[in-house]
């Protein structure tokens, strides 16, 4: 009888033993290992007396953006679900191909020469030749494809909206202008609105650094950009603790113009100033250097970015500076808008360049950069990027694709979708991490 006893005993035991790891085990499985936890606590947002704080105030509402109220909103629902507005993307339009544009435009990038003749020497020239060899070391799963497509850009609008971001900002240049290996994209802005509409997306702009460009021009085309498009659905605005609602633009590189240039565009007495005129906006520069946060200061600016996705690549674009970076933007009435990749790779244009190569590990370098962005309560995050092929930024859906000539990277064993999926959980989770922190 004692020895039934015992044998039962092992037995129920064993039983529990089995039930209880079933259930750790199915915990595991719906936790997402790296991606933040809960943050608790507050934080009191400072106010620098005799200047307007160009902090949001959150607020929600189910109302969905319409033409006539373009009031910007923390969140809404779209086609995908919930999108949340503090959340920005950076996004491309200008890609091109034979059928739409042509030829093909910006697949067929360069190969860079290095600016050291002597290392240049040691690397092959030329440009791709699309479509089987393009300027990407991803392949998209659209095939190379025109930024003018009516079919790409709802694509691509489900597809932002997938990863609830709720903003794309777009790379922008003015009329008649384009980067050094593209061409001029001005004209494709109206349906890009209008399909960002469509999905209840919000459009920023993204101004380029071209040749020419001053505070005067720069002025000059802010003044374009809200004159053509300020009334339409999509366009964002940015609501700021004193109730108005202004347009916000980052200013790629911005540190090639010097603050006391910048200071007569941007601070009220400047002669050339839009402080508190129809073109007032929220303006954001491009910190790379740590110099820059003090010329961006005395430039009046209303905040800062970091834009880089390879941590380490510059001093913004630095994991660990971000604590400082946020410190000094609170005690100088600045928005910090830190800038999150998936990674980093642009050998397919720049064959020298590995060095500042990041590699995605199946979506875990991601993580650390959306953790480190959560760590220091930014307002906004931007992110690098949906559609950056060239330097392997992109969370577009990409696919495996080999040639006789390359074998493409993808995000195996994971999914097209995998990073779309993994900026949704983090967004979502961010944005209730936030209602905490700012109540």
């Amino acid at each position: 009888m004692a020895r039934l006893r015992r044998r039962a005993c092992v037995a129920l035991f064993l039983f529990a033993l089995f039930i209880f790891g079933t259930m750790m085990g199915l915990r595991t499985l719906k936790l997402k290992d790296g991606l933040p936890s809960a943050v608790s606590g507050a934080q009191v947002l400072p106010v620098v007396a005799g200047q307007m704080d160009r902090r949001s105030v959150p607020h929600e509402s189910s109302t969905p953006p319409n033409l006539a109220d373009t009031k910007q909103l923390n969140s809404n629902s779209g086609p995908q679900g919930t999108i949340f507005y503090d959340v920005h993307i950076f996004y491309y339009a200008w890609y091109g191909t034979p059928h739409m544009d042509g030829k093909y435009i910006h697949w067929d990038h360069i190969l860079v020469p290095h600016w050291d003749p002597k290392i240049a020497s040691s690397y092959p020239r030329g440009r791709h030749m699309p479509p089987e060899d393009i300027g990407s070391s991803f392949y998209p799963e659209l095939s190379p494809y025109s930024s003018r497509d009516p079919d790409v850009l709802e694509s691509h609008m489900e597809q932002i909206g997938a990863s609830a971001a709720g903003v794309l900002v777009l790379s922008w240049y003015p009329p008649g202008l384009a980067d050094d290996n593209g061409e001029p994209t001005e004209d494709v802005v109206p349906a890009i609105l209008d399909a960002a509409y469509r999905h209840n997306l919000k459009v920023a702009f993204h101004i380029q650094s071209y040749r020419g460009r001053s505070d005067q021009s720069v002025h000059d085309n802010i003044k374009y950009i809200i004159d053509r498009y300020a009334d339409h659905g999509a366009f964002y605005k940015f609501t700021t603790s004193n109730g108005k609602s202004l347009p916000l633009f980052y200013i790629y590189d911005s540190y090639l113009i010097p603050p006391e240039s910048w200071s007569e565009f941007l601070t009220p007495t400047g002669s050339h100033s839009v402080r508190d005129s129809a073109y007032d906006s929220v303006f954001i520069a491009l910190i790379v250097e740590e110099r820059h946060k003090h010329d961006i200061l005395a430039s009046g600016f209303d905040g800062m970015y970091t834009y880089f996705a390879s941590n380490g690549f510059s001093f913004g674009a630095s994991h660990q500076n971000w604590k400082a970076i946020k410190a000094f933007c609170d005690g100088n009435n600045l928005l910090f808008i830190p800038s999150v990749g998936p990674g980093y790779i642009d050998t397919s244009i720049r064959p020298w360049n590995n060095h500042n190569t990041r590699n995605r590990v199946n979506g875990r370098y991601y993580e650390t950069a959306l953790q480190a962005a959560q760590n220091v309560r930014p307002e906004i995050v931007s992110i690098t990027s949906f559609n950056e092929w060239h330097e392997g930024t992109q969370i577009e859906r990409a696919m495996p694709k080999k040639t006789l000539i390359r074998v493409y990277m993808d995000y195996q064993p994971h999914g097209p979708e995998h990073y779309l999926e993994l900026t949704r959980q983090w967004v979502e989770q961010f944005n209730k991490d936030k209602q905490q922190w700012l109540m």
